[in-house]
């Protein structure tokens, strides 16, 4: 039976063959983009292009689904090409192992971008570059220091709440030409950092919640 066979079921020969025909391109492969790659692969997405430019390290080990023993230390733009291509041989992989700045202009055109960093200058830069070639995206906001899956939304960017990270973009975007665009956000509020600010705690079950809504979202677009 093929691997897709119940996605078939789900969105019928049409909606299956536009997805094998799509190319997405996800921005980061940690706490939330390795769960959109991860979607996007086993729903039979044709194309995915991948960009990060880190290492797997062991603290990613609870919330990233890359992060394994086996892999710490390797690229993880790497590990997302081999997990991509064993659970779907037949998906075309580009990988990019860049930090995504204003200087990033890639010669690709993806059908939809996902955006699952957590740098607010990156992040406009990727914003600019898909309004700058009329490619259509959706971007995660903050994942870390929340712990309720009930709170997680989508929404406008500029209907957002409570989000200290989609406050920073909403303010960043102001009086640009960019759009408003779709965002996965919490309205929970933030739990108190403990340690270093860089290093805020996060758990798997919402950063991959984060993830699964992003490809969710982007699924049903590309299928319809």
């Amino acid at each position: 039976m093929d691997r897709l066979h119940r996605t078939l079921l789900l969105f019928g020969n049409d909606g299956t063959q536009k997805l094998r025909n799509a190319s997405v391109m996800v921005v980061g492969c940690g706490a939330v983009g390795s769960f959109a790659i991860e979607a996007l692969a086993r729903t039979g997405v044709g194309h995915i292009i991948v960009v990060d430019f880190d290492n797997v390290e062991k603290s990613n080990i609870n919330r990233q689904l890359f992060a394994m023993d086996s892999t710490v230390g390797l690229a993880k733009v790497d590990v997302a090409r081999c997990r991509i291509h064993d659970i779907n041989p037949d998906t075309h992989v580009d990988v990019y192992n860049i930090f995504w700045d204003d200087n990033t202009d890639l010669d690709v055109r993806p059908d939809f971008v996902i955006d699952a960093i957590d740098t607010v200058q990156s992040k406009i830069a990727i914003y600019r570059w898909c309004t700058k070639h009329t490619i259509p995206f959706i971007s995660s906001m903050g994942a870390a220091l929340k712990t309720d899956i009930s709170q997680i939304k989508i929404a406008p960017i500029s209907k957002t709440s409570v989000c200290p990270l989609a406050g920073r973009v909403r303010r960043a975007i102001r009086n640009t030409d960019i759009p408003d665009f779709p965002v996965v956000f919490s309205t929970q509020s933030p739990a108190p950092v403990v340690g270093h600010a860089k290093n805020m705690g996060s758990v798997i079950t919402v950063t991959g919640t984060f993830g699964l809504m992003l490809a969710g979202y982007v699924i049903e677009k590309l299928a319809k």
